[in-house]
């Protein structure tokens, strides 16, 4: 058998990932790579926090492992871990209650959480230490975005030498390079990085603890979500400060595009839709608009264009540059927005506050809904959206 098509067994480790936690593009990729993964005839399991926004009984779950000690700093911290499934893909919730049983995934809807360090490095650990627990030797551990990026690092750190992860290699994934994870130095020990380690090319930030730059560093594959995003953080200022250290790993940078999972984002089969359509037949479309603009309480008619956004409300977006001009776009152009997703509590405001001020032109919705989602990506005519899907290019809606 060729070596490159042999079976692998793939730990992929995320902070989110539908169908269970979404607050973003990551949910999405990490929800449908690992189910691609095991598709292509891999063994894969997933692992994601057990947040108390995720529904135990909704989801299935059940005890996997209990209780399962995790070092961290000069102690040990006891958790659970619950287990359910998603497509077919094995999936871990690591449950601790300090941790994870908050409304909030990162933040409290207003700033970041203070122990985010520990909270992130302490799941970093736990995904290891739940390989052991169940005898799951990977031989790829994929983690994506800050939130895991210790993962590659405690493989090279504390694991090197260790026979259980001696055929292990890591990939780290960077779908945001804006967010890395930089906290203050007092947590280093806490994480256990290395004495050595807090130093400029590994760790060190500003006398801070940079979590991606230490996965740049230590990842043996470092990917992205596109061809075009791997050149930009090649190239100042597209990485966000990081491009010096990630033009030494050039070599290894890989930008992969994201693509679509027509499993559940085809016009064609969707039941979350009120009509299917293709580009063969496009009519049915329109009663996807019409649905779409009574659930969002705008003015019906079908010859009004509908603008849907389905995203984070962030800096990195662009939703400053837009918020300046939607009251001159809607007093001079015949045009509808639906708005849907989350982030900063000042864009959460403005655009959620648009609909009471122009009805019948502007429909909101603060969070994520995942209905709604697909009504506004099969009824609008026009996308902005951070729907990232795995598998194929994605195509036109």
């Amino acid at each position: 058998m060729n070596k490159s098509k042999k079976k692998k067994k793939i730990l992929f480790a995320a902070s989110e990932a539908v169908p269970f936690v979404k607050s973003g593009g990551l949910g999405d990729v990490c929800g449908a790579l690992p189910k691609a993964l095991r598709q292509a005839g891999h063994d894969v399991r997933l692992v994601i926090p057990r947040y108390w926004a995720v529904d135990r009984n909704a989801h299935h779950l059940e005890w996997a492992v209990s209780p399962m000690g995790v070092p961290l700093g000069s102690g040990m911290v006891w958790c659970g871990v619950m287990k359910g499934e998603a497509d077919g893909v094995p999936v871990y919730l690591v449950e601790h209650e300090s941790y994870f049983g908050r409304a909030g995934l990162y933040d409290d809807g207003i700033r970041e959480y203070d122990d985010n360090a520990a909270r992130f490095g302490f799941f970093s650990k736990a995904v290891l230490q739940l390989c052991r627990d169940i005898r799951f030797k990977p031989d790829i551990v994929h983690a994506n975005d800050w939130q895991t990026a210790l993962i590659p690092c405690y493989l090279k750190i504390w694991e090197l030498n260790n026979p259980f992860f001696q055929h292990t290699a890591s990939v780290f994934s960077i779908h945001n390079i804006a967010h890395q994870g930089v906290f203050p130095a007092q947590f280093y020990s806490l994480l256990g990085l290395g004495d050595g380690n807090f130093v400029q090319d590994k760790f060190e930030n500003y006398q801070r603890i940079n979590f991606m730059k230490g996965a740049i560093f230590y990842s043996d594959v470092i990917s992205t979500v596109s061809p075009t995003y791997a050149h930009e953080i090649l190239t100042s200022p597209g990485g966000s400060g990081l491009t010096p250290y990630l033009e030494r790993r050039r070599e290894d940078i890989y930008g992969v595009l994201n693509g679509a999972d027509y499993e559940h984002w085809n016009p064609e089969t969707d039941a979350l839709i009120p009509a299917n359509y293709s580009d063969r037949n496009m009519e049915p479309k329109t009663a996807c608009k019409l649905a779409l603009q009574k659930e969002f309480m705008l003015e019906q008619d079908s010859r009004i264009p509908v603008i849907g956004v389905v995203s984070r409300f962030c800096h990195q977006k662009g939703f400053q540059l837009l918020a300046p001009v939607m009251r001159a776009i809607l007093k001079n152009m015949m045009v509808q927005f639906v708005f849907l997703g989350s982030g900063e509590k000042s864009q959460e405001d403005y655009f959620g506050g648009l609909p009471a001020e122009c009805p019948g032109k502007v429909g909101a919705w603060i969070g994520y809904h995942n209905r709604k989602a697909h009504l506004i990506e099969a009824g609008a005519d026009f996308i902005r959206s951070e729907e990232r899907r795995v598998g194929k290019e994605c195509r036109s809606r």
